[in-house]
C-alpha cells in the first residue's frame, strides 16, 4: 500500500548521528504522547526523556506537530512495506486470486498493527495535531482505492465501491481493537477471526 502523508522531516533519510538523534526524539515522543495524550504532552519532557536539547528537537521536527506526523509517517511506511512484501511473496508462490491476496495483505496489516500497538493506541484516542484528521482521511481514501484495485472491483459501480469501503473499515476497526489485546494469543485470535470475516465479505453477491 502506498500512502499520502504530509512530510514531517527532511527529504533524505537520516543517517549516522542525525539518525540517532531523530530516533531518540521519536521514541521519547511516543512515550510521552501515549502517557499524556498529544494535547497535554510537553516538549520539555520529550527532550528530557530523549536526552536531546529542546533546540535540536525544533531543528529536526519543528515542534510537537512535526514529531507526531513523523511517528505517523514511520508507522504508515512500516505497514506499507510489510503489506507489499507479503503480497510480493504470495505472488511469488503463484497466488493470483484477488481475494486470497487481499486477505493476505489484510493479515499482514493487522499483524503490523499489533506489533506497533503503542502508536495504534495513540491513534484510537483521536488526540492529534490540528489538520491530522484531514490527512488521515486522505490516506484512508487512497487505501480504499488500492484495495479496490487489489480486489479487481469496478470502482465505477457504487455497489463495488461500498463493498470495498466496508471491507477496509473492518480492517481499520480490527486494527484499533488490537491495541487493547492482553497478549499475542488474543491478538492472533482476532486476526484469524477478522480474516475469516473478510473472506466471507469479499465474495461478490450472486
Amino acid at each position: 500500500m502506498s500512502g499520502i502523508v504530509e512530510s514531517a522531516g527532511t527529504e533524505e533519510a537520516p543517517t549516522g548521528q542525525n539518525g540517532t538523534v531523530r530516533s531518540a526524539l521519536l521514541d521519547a515522543a511516543l512515550e510521552v504522547f501515549t502517557e499524556r495524550g498529544y494535547a497535554d504532552a510537553g516538549l520539555t519532557e520529550i527532550a528530557a526523556r530523549s536526552g536531546i536539547p529542546v533546540g535540536s528537537l525544533f531543528q529536526h521536527y519543528g515542534g510537537k506537530r512535526g514529531l507526531y506526523l513523523a511517528l505517523w509517517e514511520e508507522f504508515r511506511e512500516a505497514q506499507e512495506r510489510r503489506t507489499a512484501a507479503t503480497l510480493a511473496a504470495e505472488r511469488g508462490r503463484g497466488v493470483d486470486d484477488p481475494i486470497a491476496l487481499f486477505v493476505a495483505g489484510a493479515r499482514a496489516y493487522l499483524e503490523g498493527a499489533w506489533d506497533n500497538r503503542r502508536f495504534g493506541r495513540l491513534l484510537v484516542e483521536d488526540d492529534g495535531p490540528t489538520g491530522f484528521d484531514a490527512l488521515r482521511r486522505q490516506w484512508d481514501r487512497a487505501w480504499v482505492r488500492r484495495n479496490a484495485r487489489l480486489l479487481e472491483v469496478d470502482e465505477r459501480r457504487r455497489a463495488g465501491r461500498v463493498r470495498v469501503r466496508v471491507l477496509t473499515t473492518v480492517i481499520g476497526g480490527a486494527a484499533r481493537e488490537l491495541g487493547d489485546c492482553e497478549d499475542e494469543t488474543e491478538a492472533q485470535e482476532i486476526v484469524d477471526e477478522v480474516c475469516g470475516i473478510l473472506i466471507h465479505l469479499s465474495v461478490p453477491p450472486g
